[in-house]
């Protein structure tokens, strides 16, 4: 007999090790405008403080700081088990302007990059951790979920031979989910 899974619904928060208080300040709220929502002790070790920001859903990032800890700026560790990047949805109006935004506070990024899909731009933070900002090229048909979309493209993507996702996949999977509501006309008979 199968074991249940344990159902998620979501991400709960992401929690990350930070350097001193204001470092962080300066790059969740300052850089990337997530609103600095609380702060308290790190209640497994009180000699650090545990900041909290809103990352544009009202779930929460946040990062555990210590004053003796400064920013190295180095990329974080790329090996198994670690966080490669986070990645963040911005509108397609402020996607356009991201690189010329990051370019103005001397951050260096790897410029728009095609996804197919959805358009990235790479950065880090103070830290290293690499950093995405992504903007899908779709909007989500009404009652249905990105997750929906993305797997209705994989399959149309598969069959096709197509080795990645690209906007002919979306427009299909757009095309097959929203074929799905109803309609008069798909009824056999009057009224």
């Amino acid at each position: 007999m199968a074991q249940p899974t344990i159902p998620t619904q979501g991400v709960h928060h992401i929690t990350l090790t930070g350097a001193d208080r204001q470092t962080s300040i300066d790059f969740w709220e300052g850089v990337l405008g997530m609103p600095f929502v609380f702060e308290q002790p790190n209640l497994d070790d009180p000699s650090e403080s545990h900041l909290y920001f809103d990352p544009g859903d009202g779930r929460l990032i946040t990062v555990f700081t210590h004053e003796a800890r400064q920013p190295e700026g180095r990329r974080t560790p790329v090996v198994p088990g670690a966080v490669h990047h986070l990645a963040f949805a911005v509108s397609s109006a402020v996607f356009d302007q991201v690189a010329d935004r990051l370019a103005a506070r001397g951050i260096d990024h790897s410029g728009p990059r095609d996804r197919g899909f959805m358009d990235s731009i790479y950065f880090t933070d103070p830290l290293g951790l690499l950093i995405e900002l992504a903007c899908y090229r779709f909007d989500v048909p009404e009652g249905h979920r990105v997750a929906d979309v993305m797997i209705a493209a994989h399959r149309i993507r598969v069959a096709a031979g197509a080795s990645a996702i690209g906007k002919v996949h979306i427009a299909a999977a757009i095309e097959q989910l929203t074929a799905a509501r109803d309609s008069l006309s798909q009824n056999s008979g009057p009224g």
